[in-house]
């Protein structure tokens, strides 16, 4: 079915294709040689890395329709093997530089190699319009918007660091979704600290609604702690960065009104992660691109948390946030191929970080974890995404993630869902009306 759709995708898209963006020979490789997304469809060369075969896409025994949890289909899995400071010269290769600064700094750190699961997947549709999208879809003003493309990843083979970054930033993660979540900062002495509790509506109009620009909207009510309680944001991402780029709002209860919040973008602290991290190490990576140069470097074969079920629905805060750094003992690594971004700010803009390197996996095309460098060149931060596939609707789930503060010794985790209110639930997109500014002051009194 899946390789049908594809099919069909391809023969419409060489049919009506002027400018293509790849070549008609190179978008055949997609279903044969790549996946329906652009992976390589074959594993690596020792078997760490197995032939992609089309995802996770049926629940495990013990899954319960509706209960927005899903229990970890790998739990009866053991560690291949764990990386530590004491023996990460044999591993260095596979290693981003901010896992490398954790494992000497702290003995305590390392890091559980598990079996490598693709489990990535998303439903035919998605497959059969990103390969009209190979042939079809462009980066303009520079990189930083697209045009021609529709409800798909808009660059299954990517030719710069831009179309990878815009894959990521277009990814699928449903139509809409809604989940009650924590976020937590650890200080440098070991003291958990709730840093946001609330519901976030998230509603990707990419996917479901013909036309129109924005692609990404965010809704959060916040209910914790105590002195944030009634307060809401609301944030509308547009394709056309240059001309509309980021729309954001708040509510603050001690003023009863809604007021535009432009700065809720770039290197703003986020006060979701009290501070922890900027607006735009969201995900990883969100926002517009304008103030860096993207220079694609290549794939590589990394170790990145991935099929994390266990950390994100079943661990209590208080077992998994340990000093230091997260619990090893609750986030499982794989070894997974990933694209290679090199981000360099621009002359004449500012921002925190001077460069980003950011690690985005083939098969989800979600950005997994970056390396971030303040203004000396000194490596700062890092962002680490913890995905798993929601196979009850056939949508990877990557809005959960942790950052370390390499300088500062604190660290952040953020949505975790794993306490007996926190849940991910798949919805019908809200009514234009759920999306006006009038709702926002509704939705965040208390």
């Amino acid at each position: 079915m899946i390789k049908r759709y594809l099919l069909i995708g391809i023969a419409c898209a060489v049919a009506s294709s002027v400018n293509a963006a790849v070549t008609q020979s190179e978008a055949k490789q997609l279903g044969t040689q790549l996946t329906a997304v652009g992976a390589e469809m074959a594993g690596n060369a020792d078997g760490s890395i197995p032939p992609y075969t089309g995802g996770l896409t049926t629940p495990p025994a013990g899954f319960q329709k509706d209960s927005g949890r899903r229990p970890d289909p790998f739990a009866q899995e053991k560690p291949l093997y764990s990386v530590n400071a004491k023996n990460m010269d044999k591993y260095s290769g596979h290693l981003t530089e901010s896992v490398k600064v954790l494992m000497k700094r702290y003995p305590t750190f390392r890091i559980d190699v598990y079996p490598t699961h693709r489990t990535m997947a998303v439903p035919p549709q998605i497959l059969a319009n990103t390969a009209e999208n190979a042939l079809t879809g462009e980066t303009i003003d520079g990189g930083l918007g697209v045009k021609n493309v529709k409800a798909g990843f808009p660059f299954p083979i990517p030719k710069d660091a831009y179309q990878v970054m815009w894959n990521h930033l277009l990814r699928y993660s449903g139509e809409a979704m809604e989940y009650r979540y924590k976020s937590w900062n650890v200080d440098a002495s070991g003291r958990a600290i709730l840093a946001t509790e609330g519901v976030n509506s998230d509603d990707f109009p990419y996917y479901h609604s013909a036309g129109g620009d924005i692609f990404w909207r965010l809704k959060v009510k916040y209910l914790g702690p105590e002195r944030r309680n009634g307060e809401a944001i609301m944030l509308k991402d547009a394709i056309d960065v240059v001309g509309k780029g980021r729309s954001t709002w708040q509510y603050l209860p001690g003023q009863r009104r809604v007021r535009l919040a432009p700065s809720l973008n770039f290197d703003t602290p986020n006060p979701g992660t009290g501070g922890a991290t900027t607006y735009d190490d969201a995900f990883v990576f969100n926002g517009s691109m304008e103030r860096y140069d993207f220079k694609l470097i290549g794939k590589k074969e990394m170790y990145v948390p991935y099929n994390t079920y266990k950390m994100t629905y079943e661990t209590k805060p208080e077992d998994l946030l340990t000093p230091n750094h997260l619990n090893p003992d609750f986030v499982r690594w794989e070894l997974h191929r990933v694209w290679v971004v090199e981000a360099t700010l621009k002359e004449g803009k500012r921002h925190i970080y001077s460069k980003r390197v950011f690690y985005v996996d083939e098969d989800s095309w979600a950005a997994l974890a970056s390396d971030e460098y303040d203004g000396r060149g000194q490596l700062y931060r890092t962002v680490i995404s913890a995905p798993t596939q929601s196979y009850d609707v056939v949508a990877p789930f990557t809005s959960s993630y942790f950052a370390y503060d390499l300088i500062g010794g604190i660290y952040a985790m953020v949505v975790h869902l794993g306490d007996e209110k926190g849940c991910l639930k798949y919805i019908k997109p809200l009514s234009e009306r759920e999306w006006s500014a009038d709702s926002l002051a509704g939705s965040g009194v208390r």
